[in-house]
């Protein structure tokens, strides 16, 4: 009995939908091609000796290569995988139909995409995305040394997505390149077209672009880190500009140009870090600051007012009231009658 291999077909034959047809679609069916009804998809059996004629591996000294495997799954399939050791100089130029990642294992090289060059070396990757026109070249004095991955699938686009690749971004880094070379070296290992190899390259694949997710979910972990510690920093240098100024009047504006920043990231910063906006913050230290002077000093409530940066002591009487609930010159003299009665106690 000959061996046959289960794959998935996109358009050899149409979903049967009208039942009614069955019978009459069943007897077009021949021995080495059974057609499988599972819902929307149609499974169709082939011999396997289809697939070998068509798969090919090459293993030389500076070129190791399994290509041209087929799909094993509408969701996600290997296409092909390998390494190279290249030339100086050594190029190529065009379009691919699948996704490919290249990593780097040693040397230099550049990569051209969308118009813009990069260089890239060891321990960087970058993606070629279907249909898109590329070109890649090794360094004349130091040619690169690479390995690379090639895929294709409904969720291959979502994938490279969550790899942290854009549009503007093809080219990063990769932090776990030993891990990445095995997934890549067990596939080649693995490269007899056997149901059971199948099984261990599509898992080999699987784990390759889960390390790459996980990568790049450590890599958001860390900038999302680095953008709140720079976002304290900020709040910082404003903090302290408005203990140093608040007297002469400065606003919101006066301390977002001396952070360096907008009037809008400042805001968010703040709203972010503290709770509450640089307005209400600033508002808030001049009337605390302001308290302070009615209860320790006996300057007049208009010097006071001018001293924590009020130009208008109405202002000033009108905000302090709203923010303790009584005008300055009764906050003062309500505190001195509490001051007073405590002595007689």
């Amino acid at each position: 009995m000959e061996k046959c291999n289960l794959i998935w077909k996109k358009e050899l034959f149409p979903v049967i939908l009208n039942r009614k047809n069955d019978n009459e679609n069943e007897h077009k069916l021949t021995a080495d091609q059974h057609q499988i009804k599972t819902g929307r998809w149609t499974f169709i059996m082939e011999q396997q000796a289809n697939d070998l004629s068509k798969t090919r591996y090459t293993n030389s000294m500076s070129f190791h290569c399994l290509e041209n495997l087929h799909e094993t799954s509408m969701d996600l399939s290997l296409i092909h995988c390998g390494r190279e050791q290249c030339h100086p100089l050594h190029s190529w130029h065009g379009r691919r139909e699948e996704y490919i990642i290249h990593f780097v294992i040693s040397g230099r090289g550049s990569f051209t995409v969308n118009g813009r060059t990069a260089e890239i070396g060891l321990g960087e990757m970058f993606l070629i995305c279907p249909d898109q026109d590329v070109s890649y070249t090794a360094d004349a004095d130091d040619p690169w040394q690479y390995a690379w991955i090639g895929f294709d699938g409904m969720r291959a686009e979502n994938i490279v997505q969550h790899c942290g690749f854009t549009p503007q971004q093809q080219t990063l880094e990769v932090s776990s390149l030993e891990s990445i070379l095995r997934c890549i070296d067990k596939i080649l290992e693995n490269r007899l077209q056997t149901f059971s190899n199948d099984l261990k390259r599509k898992s080999c694949l699987l784990d390759l672009l889960s390390r790459l997710v996980d990568q790049n979910t450590q890599r958001s972990s860390l900038r999302l880190e680095s953008e709140k510690d720079t976002q304290s920093i900020y709040v910082h240098h404003a903090v302290e500009y408005i203990r140093a100024a608040y007297a002469d009047g400065i606003n919101v504006t006066d301390v977002a140009n001396h952070v360096g920043i907008s009037r809008t990231y400042l805001n968010n910063t703040f709203q972010k870090d503290l709770g509450i906006s640089v307005q209400k913050f600033l508002i808030d230290f001049r009337l605390h600051r302001a308290a302070n002077l009615l209860l320790s000093t006996t300057r007049l409530v208009s010097e006071i007012s001018e001293a924590v940066g009020y130009d208008d002591p109405l202002a000033f009487s009108k905000s302090f009231k709203k923010k303790f609930g009584t005008s300055p010159r009764q906050y003062r003299e309500l505190r001195q009658t509490l001051d007073q009665y405590h002595e007689k106690q």
